[in-house]
């Protein structure tokens, strides 16, 4: 309750009633914003999670949060043992040797070693023990139906949006079981296999009884309208989604442009489903790190100009890799109003460059993006990832408000309130139809 930031006045009943439309001294911006960031329950629009039913496709526990994929690039600056060596390794003794070396041999100054210590800490446990059996007995001992609800608490997180592949063999049986919905787990059907590895993945679709050729003629894209059609049904996904090289080009005489085009944007206007575009992604610039060894680039987005423009009835959810792309594409969402900016993803995710980001958006655009997402792929990094970002998004807003009083324009408690619901829930829930 925010009981150092309003007024109160009494009814005519003589019952208190708390009055939180007085502008707020802007002396206490800071605490005000600090407060209602902590109190407000935010939806965690993109991220690898899975609800209990997915077993061991949702990932969580010391050994996962150990053997991710940041830790694991990191460890290769400071460990003198080769990559090879290193996957020859039991997960177990991978963990070993990343909690060995990140945060015995060295301090875990980076954003996802410090990630580490924050959830150990909020867990309640020592992050600094000489052995992890410890920390195994005590997540051995936790039932994912009661620990993932407490897990979303921590984080302060309402709900979270899956990335579910449709094409993915372990992850469709799942589905094909008879899922229970969660409410606190919604959909979104990833597109990466269809619009990039076709020719690798067409014969997945073939084999289920759909019409389809793997030059992406005779009746493709209609058998893949259809393809969309039953499994947006069965997912009830709150968009597609599809991550995009930096060499991403749009129109091209390609098969990705057929598809895209013919099947996929249509699909999406038929289901009022936006498509999330997040471009920029250099896969396997160094394979000996496996899933470490993706990279980043710039992109020409243009052809998200044109996108924008020939398909005016689509919504466009839009994250760039490149931080050089950042500035165009707040302009490109000031042209077009069906396109929505949203988080920091892979290597931008650093408070250094999510507070530039998001005060250039904040700038450019008010509140009309979306600042963040997790993209957690083990179910306990929501909790530090979202500390960052509110402890990140306090100073930014504050001092937005500061300047806005300096300006002549006072904000009051029910102005950030607002606000912040808008950034970290409605903007998406509005987008998506939720």
């Amino acid at each position: 309750m925010l009981t150092l930031f309003v007024s109160r006045t009494k009814s005519r009943d003589g019952t208190d009633i708390v009055v939180s439309s007085q502008p707020i001294a802007r002396e206490k911006l800071a605490a005000v914003v600090e407060e209602i960031l902590a109190a407000t329950p935010v939806l965690d629009i993109h991220t690898h999670l899975f609800p209990a039913p997915f077993g061991e496709l949702g990932l969580w526990g010391i050994d996962d949060l150990l053997t991710y994929h940041y830790l694991e690039a990191e460890l290769f600056r400071f460990s003198s043992i080769q990559p090879r060596q290193y996957w020859e390794l039991s997960k177990t003794e991978r963990a070993d040797l990343v909690w060995k070396t990140l945060f015995q041999q060295n301090t875990p100054l980076s954003e996802a070693a410090r990630g580490v210590v924050a959830v150990l800490t909020a867990l309640g446990l020592d992050s600094s023990g000489e052995t992890l059996a410890p920390l195994r007995d005590y997540f051995r001992q936790q039932r994912l139906i009661d620990y993932i609800p407490r897990v979303l608490a921590l984080a302060g997180v309402r709900s979270v949006v899956m990335t579910n592949d449709p094409l993915d063999p372990a992850e469709a049986s799942v589905w094909d079981s008879g899922l229970e919905p969660d409410p606190q787990f919604q959909a979104a059907l990833r597109l990466d296999r269809v619009l990039n590895e076709w020719t690798n993945h067409w014969q997945q679709l073939a084999s289920n009884r759909y019409a389809v050729d793997a030059d992406g003629g005779g009746r493709t894209i209609a058998e893949l309208r259809r393809f969309l059609a039953e499994w947006a049904a069965r997912m009830r996904p709150l968009y597609m989604a599809v991550s995009l090289p930096d060499t991403f080009q749009f129109p091209v005489v390609d098969l990705r442009t057929k598809l895209l085009r013919e099947a996929i944007l249509p699909a999406c206007h038929e289901l009022r489903v936006p498509l999330s575009l997040m471009i920029g992604v250099r896969r396997q610039a160094n394979p000996a790190l496996r899933l470490a060894g993706d990279a980043a680039g710039r992109a020409d987005l243009r052809s998200l100009e044109t996108l924008c423009r020939e398909f005016p009835e689509n919504r466009f959810l839009v994250s760039v890799l490149s931080r050089e792309n950042q500035h165009e594409l707040c302009v490109y969402a000031r042209k077009f109003r069906n396109l929505m900016p949203f988080g920091c993803w892979w290597f931008l995710n650093n408070p250094s460059i999510v507070e530039e980001v998001t005060r250039e958006r904040l700038e450019m655009l008010g509140t009309s993006f979306i600042p963040q997402h997790s993209d957690a792929r083990i179910l306990e990094q929501v909790i530090y990832k979202w500390r960052n970002t509110r402890r990140t998004m306090g100073p930014i807003l504050a001092r937005s408000y500061e300047v806005l009083a300096e300006d002549g324009r006072l904000v009051t408690v029910d102005d950030v309130r607002r606000d912040v619901a808008r950034l970290f829930r409605t903007n998406f829930e509005q987008w998506t139809n939720l």
